[in-house]
């Protein structure tokens, strides 16, 4: 902390005696509000004669808000707070308010909260103002707030010049990045709508609201690291769910037959611009539907989600125009591989993707190497996967990249047997996930229900865990007995909630759009 900042407080400590001295209290249990700012703004008549100001007087409104600019004049003030909805000014004048509430006014600062009653008026240069005739502390601000300036530049574009940029700073002191920065608020609302949208969505569709475990025995539902703690009672381990998949299918088994949930998942991995360790996603699970419904309702959710945010289907990320009006373009991977490659995965050898692979230095583990349909994902991957900026569904998918979903229809017993017997061979599975702008935005698959099927690709992912696959998972034991019971025909989709937001807001970094993103602790010397 400077010095500068040392005095600051030094000051503001002085000012806070000096009021508590004057039998004022700064920190009051409570306020009366009786109006926001913008509803002021908004509902403000412009007084035609004198009578129509006398009755302006009458209206009487109490406003409580942050100051976040201070012009003081010798007898009469002007000062700028913020609340939920916005700004707006009050003027203040020694002879209305009476020397007490005048000399308290001296002592207030830039950050400190208080509340103002008076009547709405138009000032000389036209802005909307509350004339006040009471002010009261709510709470002093005993730290300065950073210093943000407006500047209208030639073209009329509003240029924010900001003492709080520092990204990491930002992160880690959100609350003042909401206080002084009016896009970031901006964005946490938009976030809000587009939660509420999702839902409002699924609940039109008869979808009903569950909760499942966030500690569980056994994760499971996505490839990915658990976090893992112990719980001491018990004397077991636990895991942080990566997916809430398995229990919402539990749920489908139980009899509901359309269930939805917004969760928090954990996946120990990296952190990047799309990725943060503890993330939100919905995900949805309808019973006798296939993965063409889930298509459906996906592409629904988004539309409705862009236009509660934004007003419309279309938006502009980091430059670039992109529409999510439905329908979205449904192709098939090998169709987007061959696209983007030449490659025709299904009639070339896997000894040839690998030379492709290892010729053009394209990252791929090598413990999948004698797996024809996880080279055909890793290809996909990395060619592929950037490039899909317009929305777009990618969808039947080897059926090594997951062991819930259901092979294609058209396959029968037969040719499912010799395909399995057969190393050349890519069994194909009803999955689809969504790309815009180069990003994976969710997963779906019309889910298996076949009880010996599942047990057997769920052992087969365990063999390959032990075989170096990091990210596979144990083998859930009762999961399988649920659907041993009998789980109707179904389909379920997951949508990563953040990774929508920021396609939404324009906002460049997943922590953009998180209020308080996984940061590591500064450790001081």
């Amino acid at each position: 902390m400077s010095s500068e900042q040392n005095e600051l407080i030094k000051r503001r400590l002085e000012e806070l005696n000096e009021i508590r001295e004057m039998g004022i209290n700064p920190y009051p249990h409570n306020y009366e509000v009786t109006a926001k700012a913008s509803t002021v703004i908004n509902s403000y008549k412009d007084p035609v004669d004198d009578d129509e100001a006398l009755k302006q007087k009458d209206n009487i409104v109490s406003v409580a808000g942050r100051i976040m600019s201070i012009r003081k004049m010798g007898k009469a003030s002007f000062c700028h707070i913020i609340d939920d909805t916005g700004k707006i000014q009050f003027y203040i004048k020694k002879d209305e308010v009476g020397e007490k509430q005048y000399s308290l006014f001296k002592l207030l600062d830039i950050g400190d909260i208080v509340g103002v009653k008076g009547y709405a008026f138009r000032t000389k240069t036209g802005e909307i103002s509350i004339h006040a005739i009471e002010i009261k502390i709510l709470t002093k601000s005993i730290k300065p707030l950073p210093v943000v300036k407006e500047e209208i530049t030639e073209s009329g574009e509003k240029v924010i010049h900001d003492a709080f940029a520092d990204v990491e700073l930002r992160y880690r002191q959100r609350y003042i990045d909401l206080i002084v920065n009016e896009n970031v608020r901006s964005t946490f609302i938009k976030r809000t709508k587009i939660i509420q949208a999702i839902k409002r969505t699924l609940e039109e569709e008869n979808f009903l609201e569950v909760e499942t475990p966030t500690l569980q025995t056994i994760y499971g539902g996505a490839n990915a690291k658990p976090f893992s703690t112990h719980h001491n009672a018990l004397d077991i381990q636990l895991y942080l769910r990566i997916s809430n998949e398995l229990f919402l299918k539990r749920l489908i088994v139980g009899g509901f037959e359309r269930v939805f949930e917004f969760v928090k998942d954990f996946r120990n991995e990296g952190i990047d611009r799309t990725h943060n360790p503890e993330f939100t996603q919905v995900e949805w699970y309808q019973a006798y539907g296939d993965y063409f419904n889930s298509m459906d309702l996906f592409e629904k959710i988004v539309e409705r989600a862009a236009i509660s945010a934004n007003g419309t289907t279309k938006i502009v990320y980091q430059g670039v125009e992109i529409d999510l009006k439905r329908p979205w373009k449904r192709l098939k991977m090998v169709d987007v591989i061959k696209d983007k490659t030449g490659i025709d995965v299904q009639n070339t050898a896997l000894s040839e993707l690998i030379d492709y692979i290892k010729s053009n230095q394209i990252n791929f583990d090598p413990a999948i190497a004698s797996n024809k349909g996880l080279i055909t994902a890793t290809l996909f991957d990395e060619c592929c996967e950037s490039e899909l900026i317009q929305p777009t569904f990618v969808i039947d998918h080897p059926i090594d990249t997951t062991p819930l979903c259901k092979p294609l229809r058209e396959y029968s017993p037969a040719q499912l047997q010799e395909m399995e017997n057969d190393p050349e061979q890519i069994i194909f599975v009803e999955r689809f996930e969504p790309y815009i702008n180069g990003w994976e935005l969710g997963n779906s698959y019309t889910e298996l229900n076949d009880p010996v099927l599942q047990r057997r690709l769920l052992e087969q992912q365990v063999e390959r865990g032990r075989g170096g696959e990091e990210e596979t998972h144990p083998l859930d034991e009762d999961f399988i007995n649920a659907i041993e019971i009998g789980m109707p025909p179904t389909t379920g989709a997951g949508l990563g909630v953040d990774r929508l937001v920021m396609l939404l807001t324009d906002s460049h970094s997943i922590r953009d759009v998180i209020l308080f993103p996984l940061m590591k602790p500064i450790i001081k010397p």
